[in-house]
C-alpha cells in the first residue's frame, strides 16, 4: 500500500534544516504506526513538489533513513517502510489510575515554594524584549562556536569528549581560567583550586551545601538573586537578609554571628551598584573580625564597557576566606551552564566531591568547546563586540528613560546590561508587566529579588541585551505610557 503524499507536512515552526526535518516527520510517522513496514513511500520527485522544497533534499533524507533501517529501497519500485524499522509499543496505555500516596506526609523536603519568576520561551517573539540574561543571536558568535564544536567532535579529542572524568575536569578549559581569566581579575590560583560546574547557580548552591548547616548563618544582600535565596532557604540555614545601598553590601549592618556573606561586588544583583575599593577592603576586614567566609558572585564582570572593572573580592583577599564565583553563561548563552569555583584545597575537595555524588562532571564535549572557543581568541573578541553594543543600547535607554521621565533606582557605573526601575510607589509591576506583555513589552517585575513578607511591589528590572537598539525608543515609549495608563495620568511625554 502507498502511503498518499498529503498525510506529509512540514511544521511551519521547526527547527533545524529542511532535509532534518523531513527526516524526523518520517522517522515520528514510523515510530508512531502511522506507518507500517512494507507500505511504500512517495517518490522523491512527488513528494519534493508537494513540500515545495527541492528534490535532492528529500534524496538525501530519504537515504539517511535508509541508512539507519527506517526505508529499504526496492530497485525502481521505490522506498518503502523497512520490516527491520523501529515499531512503536505493542502495549496499551493504563488508566489514570487515583494516586492513593498522601503526598503532604510523603515529601520529606520541599523545593517548590520559591519565587523565582518564570520567563516567557518564546521572548524573541515580542517586539519590546527588556529582558535579562538571554542570547542576542545577531552579537553571538555562532559560526565559530559551531567550528569549535566540530573540531572538538574529531577524532584527536575523542577522549575528551566520551571519557569519563569522575570527579575532574578538562584539563585544557582548567589552564585557561587559571592562567588567562583569572589573572585579568588579580587572581591568582592553582588547577587544585579551581572546579568547573553547570554555571553560577550550581556553584552556589554546591557551595551552600558544603558551607552550611542547620546551625550556621548565612548573610545575603537585599534585594538579591531570588534563586540564592531559595538556595539558602532550602539549605535550613539561618539567613540574616542585609539591605544593600548605593555602594552594595554595607559590611557594619552584617549580623556579628554570621558564618558565611554572600555578596556581588562587582555588579550587585539587581541595583547594579558597584562596591567600592574602600568598602570591599572594609568587608573583608569585617569578615576576618567574626571569622567568617564570603562567596563573591563576580557577576557581569565582563560588562563593564565604561571603565575598567574594579578588582575581585577575591584578588584582595590575604587569607583564603573568599570564595569566589564565575561563569561563561552570562557572557556566551545561558544554555550552555558552565561557571567554575575558586577557593582553597579543602573547600574544593569537598565541593568536588559533592558534584561527583550529584552529576559527576559537566559534559566533556562542552568543556571542551568552550576551551577551544576561548583559548582562540573568539571569546575576547565576542565581549568586545558585546561591550560595543551595549554601550550603544544603554545611551540609547539612557537618553529613553529621561525622555518619558522614568525613574532609574540603579544603574552600573562601569557598564552592565540592565537598569534598576522604580515605579510610582501605587503600582504594582507584576500586573503592570502583565498589561504590557499584551502590547508586546516584556520587563521583569522586582518582587521577587527582594525577602521578607513586606516586599516592595513597584520595583521592576529592564533588560538591554537582547533587543535591538533601534527598538529601545519605541519600546521605553509603550513602557512609559503603561504606567501612565495605570496610574490614571492623561498627559504623556512624547
Amino acid at each position: 500500500m502507498a502511503l498518499p503524499v498529503e498525510t506529509f507536512f512540514l511544521q511551519p515552526d521547526a527547527q533545524g534544516t529542511l532535509q532534518s526535518q523531513i527526516q524526523q516527520m518520517i522517522a515520528q510517522g514510523i515510530l508512531s504506526g502511522r506507518f507500517q513496514p512494507g507500505e511504500k513511500l512517495p517518490s522523491t520527485r512527488k513528494l519534493a513538489t508537494h513540500l515545495g522544497v527541492s528534490r535532492i533534499t528529500v534524496t538525501i533524507a530519504y537515504t539517511e533513513l535508509l541508512a539507519n533501517d527506517y526505508l529499504t529501497s526496492k530497485g525502481r519500485s521505490g522506498y518503502f517502510v523497512s520490516e527491520n524499522a523501529p515499531t512503536p509499543p505493542s502495549f496499551s496505555p493504563t488508566p489514570d489510575a487515583e494516586d492513593a500516596v498522601d503526598w503532604a506526609r510523603a515529601l520529606g523536603q520541599r523545593f517548590s515554594g520559591g519565587v523565582t519568576p518564570s520567563k516567557p520561551q518564546d521572548w524573541s517573539k515580542y517586539r519590546y524584549p527588556f529582558v535579562y540574561g538571554q542570547a542576542d543571536q545577531s552579537l553571538f558568535d555562532h559560526a565559530n562556536w559551531r567550528l569549535c564544536a566540530l573540531q572538538a567532535l574529531g577524532q584527536r579529542d575523542f577522549e575528551s569528549m566520551t571519557s569519563d572524568y569522575y570527579d575532574q575536569d578538562d584539563p585544557n578549559l582548567i589552564e585557561f581560567i587559571a592562567r588567562h581569566t583569572l589573572p585579568r581579575r588579580g587572581i591568582t590560583a592553582k588547577p587544585e583550586q579551581i572546579l568547573i560546574t553547570m554555571g553560577a547557580q550550581n556553584a552556589l548552591w554546591m557551595t551552600a551545601q558544603v558551607l552550611l548547616t542547620q546551625r550556621r548563618r548565612a548573610a545575603l544582600e537585599d534585594p538579591c538573586y531570588h534563586a540564592l535565596r531559595d538556595i539558602l532557604i532550602q539549605s535550613r540555614c539561618h539567613v540574616n537578609p542585609v539591605r544593600v545601598d548605593a555602594d552594595g553590601l554595607p559590611p557594619e549592618a552584617i549580623p556579628p554571628d554570621t558564618d558565611v556573606i554572600f555578596t556581588t561586588p562587582s555588579h550587585q544583583c539587581p541595583t547594579n551598584a558597584t562596591m567600592p575599593l574602600a568598602r570591599r577592603r572594609a568587608l573583608l576586614e569585617r569578615a576576618r573580625q567574626m571569622d567568617a567566609l564570603i562567596v563573591e558572585d563576580d557577576y557581569e564582570f565582563e560588562t563593564s564597557f565604561l571603565r575598567a572593572p574594579s578588582p575581585a573580592l577575591k584578588s584582595l583577599d590575604t587569607d583564603g576566606r573568599v570564595i569566589y564565583v564565575g561563569s561563561f553563561s552570562k557572557s556566551l548563552f545561558p544554555g550552555l551552564r558552565l561557571g567554575y569555583l575558586v577557593g582553597s584545597e579543602p573547600f574544593i575537595r569537598e565541593a568536588r566531591a559533592l558534584r561527583a555524588s550529584v552529576l559527576r562532571h559537566p559534559p566533556g564535549h562542552t568543556q571542551r568547546t568552550a576551551a577551544y572557543f576561548l583559548s582562540l581568541g573568539h571569546y575576547d573578541a565576542l565581549v568586545r563586540r558585546m561591550g560595543n553594543a551595549l554601550h550603544d543600547r544603554r545611551a540609547r535607554m539612557e537618553e529613553g528613560i529621561r525622555a518619558h521621565g522614568l525613574q532609574v533606582a540603579g544603574q552600573g557605573a562601569h557598564g552592565g546590561s540592565s537598569f534598576w526601575m522604580r515605579a510610582p510607589d501605587h503600582i504594582d509591576t507584576h500586573a503592570l508587566a502583565a498589561r504590557l506583555r499584551q502590547r508586546g513589552v516584556l520587563i521583569e517585575p522586582g518582587q521577587s529579588f527582594f525577602g521578607g513578607a513586606e516586599r516592595p511591589r513597584n520595583f521592576y528590572r529592564l533588560g538591554y541585551s537582547s533587543i535591538p537598539a533601534t527598538r529601545i525608543a519605541d519600546g521605553l515609549a509603550e513602557l512609559a505610557r503603561g504606567i501612565a495608563q495605570t496610574s490614571g495620568i492623561g498627559h504623556i511625554r512624547a
